[in-house]
């Protein structure tokens, strides 16, 4: 499934990478240059849509830095239970808006590489606290990392008043957070350690929604057919999520058999597959 989805992934990339930004001529389709009867139609004015994303990861940051505050001192006043119940709900606010946080420099692995990503004496973030506290049981000589958890957190927040959105990030990071369901979510290797992977994957998505509902109106007036599709992935997909929910979050991902993995993975499967045309069809 991963391979399918790497593919998917690639050439919708490739397509978005061939097509302008805010340009309002039209432009032929990757693969038919020469055919001006064949077009991309454009969005009339991607100025509102963008405007709204940006909120919505300036709102999403804010957040994080408010819940990685909570998560920081639960870990320095040595609270190994309280930092572990607040770790993955405060991930989720960064897994929503990952697609900005790869496109201002290296935040992304300062905040989120796993064990081996990078350099050992370069690795930090999220999941060097998440080794101490489920494998080692404890916060000791957690403090350093913590601490610039906390700071990283805070500088993403703040250049991120500065980062300029143009259409094809935002729909290519839709496809993107996808793609980070698949390359690890799906198959339970971002958690390693807390297992808490359906939290990231339901961030991953819930992110990759929030695009598609900004693009809706647009992509259903060009494409009624497409939208349908896409509109019904997300919803098959939430719903299969919904039976993994407890106690106001989501099980341990050790307690999904293969056949949850299998439809979980079919589902995505299902909603890459539309999702990575949208671009095309809104010229991004």
């Amino acid at each position: 499934m991963r391979k399918q989805l790497t593919g998917l992934i690639l050439a919708s990339t490739l397509v978005f990478a061939g097509c302008g930004n805010n340009n309002k001529e039209v432009n032929a389709p990757a693969g038919n240059s020469g055919n001006t009867d064949q077009t991309v139609s454009q969005v009339e004015n991607w100025d509102p849509i963008i405007e709204q994303y940006r909120q919505f990861s300036l709102d999403q940051a804010d957040q994080l830095v408010i819940k990685t505050e909570e998560f920081v001192k639960a870990v320095n006043d040595g609270d190994v239970d309280a930092a572990k119940s607040l770790y993955a709900p405060t991930r989720m606010y960064y897994e929503r808006i990952e697609p900005i946080a790869e496109a201002l420099g290296d935040f992304d692995p300062n905040i989120d590489a796993r064990e081996n990503d990078v350099e050992e004496k370069d690795w930090r973030g999220f999941h060097r606290l998440e080794q101490g506290l489920w494998v080692n049981g404890t916060t000791e000589g957690m403090k350093d990392y913590a601490d610039r958890l906390l700071a990283d957190v805070q500088s993403l927040r703040a250049l991120m008043e500065t980062v300029e959105i143009d259409p094809s990030m935002l729909v290519t990071g839709a496809v993107e957070l996808l793609n980070e369901v698949s390359s690890s979510k799906v198959v339970g290797e971002e958690e390693r350690y807390s297992h808490t992977d359906l939290y990231d994957f339901v961030a991953n998505v819930e992110g990759a929604e929030k695009i598609y509902e900004l693009v809706h109106e647009d992509l259903k007036k060009q494409d009624a057919e497409l939208d349908k599709q896409i509109a019904e992935g997300f919803a098959n997909l939430n719903e299969a999520l919904t039976a993994y929910e407890k106690d106001g979050g989501y099980v341990s991902y050790e307690e999904l058999k293969e056949e949850d993995t299998k439809k979980l993975s079919q589902l995505l499967d299902a909603l890459a597959e539309p999702l990575s045309q949208m671009g095309v069809i809104l010229g991004a």
